[in-house]
């Protein structure tokens, strides 16, 4: 008797993809399983049919030569995998494959070593300018004499005898598969029999590194520098974690950084507010000096275009902006004082001239009371 194609079996076309093969596998095999028919040979023989399909066209190298040479390609070499036998173990494979595994699943993944954190704090000098240093990271690192396996040297881990290599076990409960990790490996899928003994079969000891790190220009509180491979190693010769090196600015005394932009405060003199004049401000680069106008008022914003912080990510430089503010003179002299009181004398006769701001305030403050009279 011929064999159907099994593209028609499945229910697929020939250009169907692994996982709808899969899919249109899992559907069938469900319907037709014998422990599910109760006995129908009708059935049975369905699922037989499936089966063989399935294995021929989930494999890349026999789906290629099926659909090169057919059937006859599995005549004489029984590569078909006509699956005539151990229908409860399949059925455990249909719902393992459903649960992420089965016993034709892949070994569980080993497990990388953790990511690392390391906190540095930084003046704003150096996070603006940029700065490399180096820090002491306890942390583990892959045992030496026996290159991260845990195996003693000249040994090697064998495949677990339980899970045989798979990682996982299945407990069957009546239709029902349970994937479970294995209780003898931990999942690992190999046993170390003779251990190493520097670092007793884990593949990793504890040490301290020391590493070079390069802070980038322009840096802020909050930025993250990766490392790379520069965590904990995994297990057993699993890849190294990643280190992570957060970064904190110092509070400077003279400014305060507002992502690209630095803000300050500079006092100046009454005279100098008055009649305008020039004033020598700090940036992080040095002095520099800044034109005051004639009848400055106090807490006058100067930007300083480019004074600031060059972004880390954008290149781009910001401002520093510059608040002026009136300091009151102290610790006058007797004939200071005089001095400035002929000068408000003067000033007096004509306050709304020089005094516009003050006189246009309390002119407010009596319309408000009038107001509140009338």
């Amino acid at each position: 008797m011929s064999k159907r194609d099994y593209y028609e079996v499945l229910g697929v076309s020939k250009s169907a993809t692994e996982k709808e093969i899969k899919k249109a596998y899992k559907r069938l095999a469900m319907k037709f399983h014998p422990d599910r028919t109760q006995g129908d040979k009708a059935k049975e023989e369905q699922f037989k049919e499936v089966k063989e399909a399935y294995e021929v066209l989930n494999d890349e190298q026999k789906r290629g030569s099926y659909d090169q040479f057919g059937h006859a390609a599995f005549e004489q070499g029984g590569h078909g995998g006509g699956g005539h036998g151990g229908f409860g173990q399949d059925f455990g494979d249909i719902f393992g494959d459903i649960f992420g595994g089965g016993r034709g699943g892949r070994q569980q993944r080993q497990q990388r070593g953790s990511d690392l954190r390391y906190n540095i704090e930084l003046s704003l000098e150096d996070a603006v300018k940029g700065k490399s240093l180096e820090i002491k990271v306890p942390t583990f690192v892959s045992c030496e004499p026996c290159n991260g396996s845990g195996a003693k040297k000249g040994t090697s881990a064998k495949t677990c005898t339980t899970c045989h290599g798979h990682g996982q076990v299945q407990m069957r409960q009546g239709l029902f598969a349970v994937q479970q990790t294995c209780p003898t490996c931990s999942g690992k899928g190999k046993v170390i029999t003779d251990p190493c003994t520097s670092c007793r079969g884990q593949g990793r000891v504890e040490k301290t590194k020391t590493l070079s790190v390069k802070v980038p220009a322009g840096v802020d509180t909050g930025d993250r520098i990766r490392l790379a491979g520069e965590g904990e190693a995994g297990e057993h010769g699993a890849p190294s974690g990643d280190l992570y090196v957060q970064v904190n600015v110092k509070e400077h005394p003279i400014f305060v950084r507002d992502e690209n932009h630095l803000y300050c405060e500079v006092p100046i003199s009454f005279t100098t507010a008055a009649l305008g004049g020039e004033i020598e401000v700090p940036t992080l680069a040095g002095k520099v000096k800044l034109k005051v106008p004639k009848e400055t008022q106090t807490g006058k914003m100067f930007r300083l275009r480019g004074k600031g912080v060059k972004s880390v990510r954008s290149h781009s430089t910001g401002d520093l902006m510059c608040k002026v503010v009136l300091e009151t003179p102290v610790s006058l002299s007797g004939d200071q004082a005089d001095l400035l009181r002929q000068l408000e004398e003067k000033m007096g006769k004509s306050s709304t001239k020089h005094r516009p701001k003050e006189t246009g305030f309390f002119d407010s403050v009596k319309n408000f009371f009038d107001d509140l009279k009338g």
